[in-house]
């Protein structure tokens, strides 16, 4: 069915490709190029997180080791996303110009290799500042090169997956990276625990090597199709999928005084300030209160129910709007039961004193982020869909300002408080905020 043209399942295509005759991601994909390319972005979510979540993972045994104290550990957490956030625009427009797919491939070449020397780096010095120093500067260079990801995601979404599949195609995608959390925190404590913590790092490292090979050497280099050579200048446009004459600017003012899209920035802002923290401190949080409880446990559960919240959200919100419900309705359902769930567990989780229930609240609070995908995060391919990856770099960007800042600031908190429950109730008030901005100015309709 795939090779008829006249398949009901083939999309007409109007391929373009750059002077040096290869494609832009400018056409719709055909089912079996679909379920290729989606199964592929998902892996390299799940290899991205591994590398992202591997360090926090690790920090209490480096620490240790090291002897860090919780205000150098909270800086080596956050410092990641210094460099995330300097590349978040760049990564959108690239996407935007030369494909989502180029830029993929690039940016994972570079934070392999980081990942899999962060060891060496660890030893370079036998002065815990310069250690430390070094460190820092590495894990901003791997956020920098991670942070071109997402927006090259966004901008693949937007340009090849049809409007009414969006939601479950790109949450199953985005669920990539709550499957990599879980494989870091089962196999990654595995190899912690009975190898120490630099295998876990060479082991994540050639995992992102073969991931980038498979998508440089086999889906790129397989796929060179003899199209109509046009300038780099021409753009298309995600609706019809038609190309320009002239290359079309993202109109950032227009962009900018449009209130929906300041609450789409202020909602994953604190989505992001939620997530980070939970990403970054859940594993010192059990290692400091439950000692005996086994890591793989608290590592894997939350991000095992998840993935399920993450992907079936997905597939509900297209079920709604294809039975008539507004974008705009189903959006702020989705983002609802993400804020709502995740202040409310976390607030609880405060009065909890045993393990089962403490990794409940954790496990449901966790899980209730899952809803994310299918609100806020692919809403920016409703309002911008001819910009997405330019447009969810700058949302993105602000977004990863909580992994500096919050990380940070929570990692002080303790050293200087001691006090879980501050952190944890902090994080629910911006939940709460979070909601109340993007339920009363959110939209999915387009704006530019």
């Amino acid at each position: 069915m795939d090779g008829d043209p006249n398949s009901p399942l083939i999309t007409p295509k109007v391929q373009i490709t750059r002077d040096d005759g290869k494609n832009v991601n400018n056409t719709l994909w055909n089912r079996r190029e679909k379920y290729i390319w989606v199964l592929t972005l998902f892996t390299g979510c799940s290899v991205l997180y591994t590398a992202r979540t591997v360090m926090p993972l690790c920090v209490v045994a480096i620490s240790k080791e090291l002897k860090w104290d919780k205000t150098q550990s909270g800086m080596v957490l956050s410092c990641f996303f210094w460099g995330y956030t300097m590349t978040q625009v760049l990564g959108g427009y690239l996407s935007d110009r030369i494909g989502g797919d180029i830029v993929i491939s690039f940016a994972a070449c570079g934070w392999s290799f980081i990942t899999f020397i962060t060891p060496k780096l660890a030893y370079l010095s036998s002065d815990k500042a310069t250690t430390v120093n070094v460190i820092v500067l590495s894990r901003v260079l791997l956020g920098a090169c991670q942070g071109f990801h997402m927006p090259s995601v966004t901008s693949l979404s937007a340009a090849r997956i049809p409007a009414e599949e969006r939601s479950f195609q790109y949450s199953f995608i985005i669920a990539g990276k709550h499957f990599g959390t879980l494989l870091c925190g089962s196999i990654g404590s595995l190899l912690l625990e009975y190898y120490g913590w630099e295998s876990t790092f060479y082991v994540i490292g050639v995992g992102g090597f073969l991931w980038m090979l498979f998508l440089r050497y086999y889906l790129l280099g397989g796929n060179k199709p003899k199209n109509q050579v046009v300038s780099l200048k021409n753009n298309m446009v995600p609706d019809s999928f038609v190309p320009q004459k002239e290359h079309i600017p993202v109109p950032w003012m227009s962009l900018l005084s449009r209130v929906p899209f300041w609450a789409l920035v202020v909602a994953h802002f604190c989505e992001n300030y939620a997530f980070f923290i939970l990403l970054s401190w859940l594993p010192s949080y059990f290692h400091e209160n439950f000692p005996q409880a086994k890591g793989w446990v608290f590592n894997v559960l939350p991000w095992l129910l998840t993935i399920f919240s993450a992907v079936s959200s997905g597939w509900i919100a297209d079920n709604l709007i294809s039975k008539g419900y507004t974008v705009t309705a189903v959006r702020k359902v989705m983002q609802s039961l993400c804020f709502l769930g995740t202040a409310l567990f976390l607030f609880l989780l405060s009065f909890m004193h045993t393990f089962h229930t403490s990794l409940f609240c954790v496990a449901v609070g966790v899980m209730c982020c899952g809803f994310h995908n299918s609100g806020v995060l692919v809403n920016v391919q409703d309002i911008a869909p001819q910009f997405a990856g330019s447009v969810f770099g700058l949302m993105n960007m602000a977004g990863a300002i909580p992994g500096f800042i919050g990380v940070y600031v929570a990692g002080h908190m303790l050293e200087v408080t001691k006090s879980w429950t501050a952190v944890f109730n902090q994080t629910s008030m911006v939940c709460i905020f979070g909601w109340a901005v993007y339920v009363i100015f959110g939209t999915g309709k387009k704006i530019i």
